[in-house]
């Protein structure tokens, strides 16, 4: 699907992102006929990973990405490693019922291996992406630090095995220099990088692996028949035995089952100048990746080169604000009034796709078609366990991906022309009902 508005072109966004960019080579578009094991549509997380992942095994696949790789949400979100494959991972009695008892511990597992496979991934390829480790759950009044510190008991009786620690009101200003906080949780086991030289990192070790990965390859159709499976572009097309779509929010009409199980979200970031060190001690002393527990939230970190990174907002209505950083500037300044004088040198935003349950939508439309969506936010990890579900079914070991593919998923109400305002109403509600609780 073409987007264009006030945030999105044909190319990479003019993001901080896009401008600290490492991997910046260019892939080839496609010309003519291409012959493949396996395609992959969308040049995101899930797409990248399922293609490194399949040339690691010496399968041959073909990845076509309608833009630039990491054009989409993959290149545009706030870099947060986060765990957990749906639910929460402190809440197990969710995994239970999402997945069913037999299942739970599956799952519950897999949203701590989601987060393996990106620091594994990016130490096998040696993917220069500024990891750093450290994550921290701000807690904006006493309920939700009392429901934090019942997250950290849990996490601990399941044996959780990163380490985590609850900070205090006295102690705050040692992981965030602002009042807006009572206290909050630190995950040494989360933490955070620059997404887009991830996501570009490994479509350049998948392509040296031999995968054939292709830009500006928007696809149109995708074709059936009893022999193989047809992707039609504007320059050509890939044959394959078996196909993943893996183009998250910016599906539109490709494929409308898929298209009507999620909804776009918009998300917005800021970048300021880079911070002096006496600053950086002010405002993020520990480096962490920090979000609050609202239901739009607050989430910042720091860049590489000092620069704070601020994010939030969520709009379901399809419509950008119209000055991105005028949006987030007061955001950035309720929590911390000390930068008042810095600048905005960067702003951007994006889709990510939600689900009605907030659950991953993965598995298959028919023996040959797999497909992964919907991550709710959570998608930088997630998305790469969602990868590895699809190769290991595509290698003939299921197991994981049926206990997914179990979970019930039904699509937005209101049709194509309703859902978003019948959604846009609900957030309204829920975040009265937050203003409430607070």
């Amino acid at each position: 699907m073409r987007i264009r508005d006030s945030i999105h072109s044909d190319k990479l966004p003019k993001s901080y992102y896009a401008d600290s960019l490492k991997y910046s080579d260019p892939f080839p578009r496609i010309e003519g006929n291409v012959k493949a094991e396996v395609c992959v549509i969308g040049g995101g997380y899930t797409g990248v990973a399922s293609a490194l992942a399949l040339a690691e095994r010496g399968v041959d696949v073909a990845l076509v990405e309608q833009n630039q790789i990491g054009w989409g949400a993959s290149g545009r979100n706030g870099g947060q490693i986060i765990g957990g494959f749906g639910p929460e991972l402190s809440d197990f009695d969710a995994y239970e019922k999402t997945y069913g008892k037999h299942a739970a511990e599956t799952m519950w597992q897999a949203g701590i291996e989601c987060v393996d496979i990106v620091k594994q991934t990016i130490e096998r390829h040696n993917i220069d992406c500024g990891l750093t480790w450290g994550y921290f759950d701000a807690a904006m009044n006493d309920r939700e630090m009392q429901e934090l510190a019942s997250a950290e008991h849990a996490l601990k009786a399941l044996n959780y095995p990163h380490s985590q620690r609850l900070v205090s009101k006295a102690d705050i200003k040692s992981v965030v220099g602002s009042d807006r906080y009572v206290g909050g949780l630190i995950n040494d086991g989360w933490g955070h990088c620059h997404p887009l030289n991830l996501v570009r990192g490994q479509a350049v070790a998948a392509a040296g692996l031999g995968a054939k990965i292709f830009e500006d390859a928007r696809v149109s159709n995708i074709e059936y028949d009893a022999e193989k499976v047809t992707v039609d572009m504007d320059w050509g097309r890939v044959s394959a035995d078996k196909v993943i779509i893996a183009t998250n929010a910016y599906i539109g009409p490709l494929v409308p089952k898929l298209e009507a199980l999620m909804l776009p979200a918009g998300s917005y970031i800021i970048g300021t100048e880079p911070l002096t060190d006496e600053q950086v001690r002010d405002v993020l002393p520990g480096n962490h990746a920090v979000c609050d527990q609202r239901w739009a939230l607050d989430y910042f970190r720091l860049s590489e080169d000092n620069r704070l990174l601020f994010g939030g907002v969520a709009t379901y209505s399809g419509l950008h604000p119209r000055n991105v950083a005028a949006k987030m500037r007061p955001k950035m300044l309720k929590v911390f009034p000390q930068l008042e004088n810095v600048r905005i040198d960067h702003e951007w935003g994006g889709y990510l796709a939600v689900s009605r349950n907030r659950i991953p939508q993965i598995g298959r439309l028919d023996e040959r078609t797999y497909y992964a969506q919907a991550y709710s936010g959570h998608g930088l990890a997630a998305s790469h366990m969602a990868a590895r579900l699809i190769v290991e079914a595509l290698e003939g070991n299921d197991e994981r991906l049926r206990m997914i593919e179990a979970v019930e998923h039904k699509p937005f109400p209101g049709g194509p022309f309703f859902r978003v305002p019948l959604l846009a109403t609900g957030m309204a509600i829920e975040r009265a009902k937050e203003l409430f609780r607070r």
